[in-house]
């Protein structure tokens, strides 16, 4: 009977490890086609379940193709997600509620973009061209550039860009 209970306690103890410490599964993955190239993007379910579920979700339905980064702020981020490129519009999913977590906001790292409100974030997201610690714990991530930054990096910069790079296509991986 302790032994039984032992081997349930090692397995569910190795299943716990096994699930916080597992490399990215391929769902846990997005490719932003770009005319540079393409941009991989490692999704963080640990850290925003529902962040990384909505992003998901719109990429799988083809929400994020064509649409352009309608603010790019050189040394700061690169926005995009607005289907009427303005930074006012969304998708017609409902807004999530903020998932803040302790996770920093670097280069390469990917953001929900909100309003004013902490619960407004819906399909717009920004990737980071450098370090914002003033971001930090008032935004949520939901993921980081695994490959293709250098790509990011030649986006057109403004607010908005005067010619504005789009989203070519992306897709769940």
């Amino acid at each position: 009977m302790l032994r039984k209970k032992l081997v349930t306690a090692v397995a569910g103890i190795c299943a716990l490890a096994a699930f916080t410490n597992v490399p990215a599964r391929a769902a846990d993955k997005i490719v932003m086609e770009l005319k540079c190239g393409p941009v991989v993007i490692n999704l963080r379910p640990d850290l925003a379940p529902k962040h990384v579920k909505q992003v998901r979700t719109l990429a799988a339905k083809g929400f994020y193709n064509g649409i352009v980064f309608h603010r790019v702020i050189d040394g700061f981020m690169a926005q995009t997600g607005d289907p009427t490129g303005t930074g006012t519009g969304s998708s017609d999913l409902p807004d999530i509620p903020a998932e803040f977590s302790s996770e920093p906001f670097k280069r390469g790292t990917v953001g929900m973009a909100r309003s004013s409100s902490p619960n407004s974030a819906n399909s717009q997201f920004f990737i980071m061209f450098a370090q914002g610690d003033f971001l930090n714990g008032k935004y949520t991530v939901f993921g980081e550039v695994s490959s293709g930054m250098n790509c990011i990096d030649q986006i057109n910069k403004g607010e908005p860009p005067a010619n504005p790079d789009k989203i070519l296509k992306m897709s769940v991986r």
